[in-house]
């Protein structure tokens, strides 16, 4: 019958079975034992220390020290892990993401959507509905509302092309800001998107 031992490290839980426990258990008596030596032996060890030749008491020192690394060495075995414990470390540490140059066959694929582009321009109406009715359908930040023809007669009566220039442009010190934030969308996307609106909005 296996025994295990739960212990809780930096907030983590951690199994120790039969192996681990022998390991854990020499380590604790090791380090005891070195503790119990060096205070049992402190104050005979400096009194002798006082009255010996300066060369000696090198020597000495290095023996003893020499003797109390040992000691902490074959204290700190480390305890055995499973296969399992050892993926699961790899797993916890292992990069959030990878780096792929274009053409190099050892990354894994990029999703196909991430790069697709769509060929055909986008509808006045797409760019709209994707870009612009956040502040042309409930009038935020000033922005005219889409299909309210007073609010548009103003701009309208200045002419497509200044229109289009705000549209593009943006309008500084407003919440209109360049292309409407859309900053995929191509200049005559935009002119289509103002086209929409100002026809939806006479």
């Amino acid at each position: 019958m296996a025994f295990f031992i739960t212990l809780s490290m930096a907030g983590k839980k951690v199994r120790i079975g039969p192996q681990a426990k022998v390991s854990l258990v020499c380590r604790a008596f090791l380090s005891g034992a070195i503790v119990s030596i060096i205070t049992f032996y402190r104050q005979p060890y400096t009194a002798i220390m006082v009255e010996l030749p300066i060369e000696e008491f090198a020597v000495i020192n290095r023996i003893a020290f020499s003797f109390l690394a040992a000691l902490l060495a074959s204290s700190a075995v480390a305890a055995d892990l499973t296969n399992a414990q050892r993926d699961a470390i790899v797993e916890r540490i292992k990069p959030v993401g990878e780096s792929c140059v274009e053409g190099d066959s050892t990354c894994a694929a990029a999703p196909a959507s991430a790069f697709v582009v769509s060929a055909e321009p986008r509808t006045g109406e797409d760019v709209y509905n994707s870009a612009c009715m956040a502040c042309h359908s409930t009038g935020a930040a000033g922005a005219p509302k889409y299909g309210d023809a007073m609010a548009w007669s103003g701009r309208i009566a200045k002419g497509m092309p200044a229109l289009y220039a705000t549209g593009v442009g943006g309008v500084p010190g407003t919440g209109m800001m360049a292309k409407g934030g859309c900053m995929s969308c191509s200049d005559d996307e935009v002119y289509a998107a103002v086209d929409y609106m100002v026809a939806g909005s006479q």
